[in-house]
C-alpha cells in the first residue's frame, strides 16, 4: 500500500508541476547549510544545563525560597537564550542580501552593495577561539572595504567538515552570482 503523503516525491507524481514548493519562497531568510555538530552539540549541552536550573527553580519555589527561585528562572532563560542564538549564528541568504549572524551582532548586505563572494585560503579561527589555523574562509568583498569572512572550514559548522563547507560556499556564491546586480 502506497503512502504518498510520506515521500517526497510526492509533488513530481502530480500533474501540477509549475506550482513552487512551498520552501521555494525566496523572500525568506535561509540558511543554504545546515548547523555542524559542534553547534547543535553545545546547544544541546546548554539546553540540557537550562533543565537542570529549570528543576532547582521549581525545588526552590517548593521549598518556598521565592527570590531564589526567581534568581534562578532568569539564569534559565538566560542559559536557553544562549543556545537559541548559538543554532542563528551563520550566514543567511534571501533575494533582499546576505545576512551574517554572530552571537553578538547581525550584518546585513544588500546584494547592490556586494562586489564579490569567493572563497580563499587564509588563516581562520579554530572554532572561534583566538588560535588560528590555515584554512579556507568564504568571504564576502564590499565595494572597497575589507573582506568580510562568512564562513570557515574551522567553526563549529564545518570543523572536519571539508565538503559541507565546499557545497555551503557553492550555495551562497550562485544566491551572490543570481542577485547581484
Amino acid at each position: 500500500m502506497p503512502l504518498p503523503f510520506l515521500t517526497a516525491d510526492r509533488a513530481f507524481d502530480e500533474a501540477s508541476d509549475d506550482i513552487a514548493l512551498p520552501f521555494d519562497d525566496r523572500d525568506r531568510w535561509r540558511r543554504p547549510y545546515r548547523p555542524g555538530p559542534w553547534r547543535v552539540g553545545a546547544a544541546a549541552l546548554l539546553l540540557l544545563l537550562a533543565s537542570y536550573v529549570l528543576f532547582a527553580t521549581m525545588i526552590m519555589a517548593v521549598a518556598g525560597s521565592l527570590s531564589a527561585a526567581g534568581v534562578c528562572m532568569v539564569v534559565a532563560l538566560l542559559i536557553i537564550g544562549t543556545s537559541l542564538r548559538l543554532l542563528r549564528v551563520g550566514a543567511w541568504v534571501s533575494a533582499r542580501g546576505l545576512r551574517r549572524v554572530r552571537f553578538l551582532t547581525t550584518v546585513t548586505v544588500p546584494w547592490g552593495r556586494v562586489s564579490a563572494v569567493r572563497t580563499v585560503q587564509q588563516p581562520v579561527r579554530w572554532l572561534g577561539l583566538p588560535r588560528t589555523v590555515q584554512g579556507q574562509a568564504l568571504v564576502l568583498v564590499r565595494g572597497a572595504d575589507t573582506a568580510l569572512p562568512l564562513l570557515t572550514t574551522h567553526n563549529a559548522d564545518f570543523l572536519a567538515r571539508s565538503r559541507a563547507f565546499d557545497r555551503a560556499a557553492d550555495a551562497i556564491e550562485v544566491w551572490a552570482d543570481e542577485y547581484r546586480g
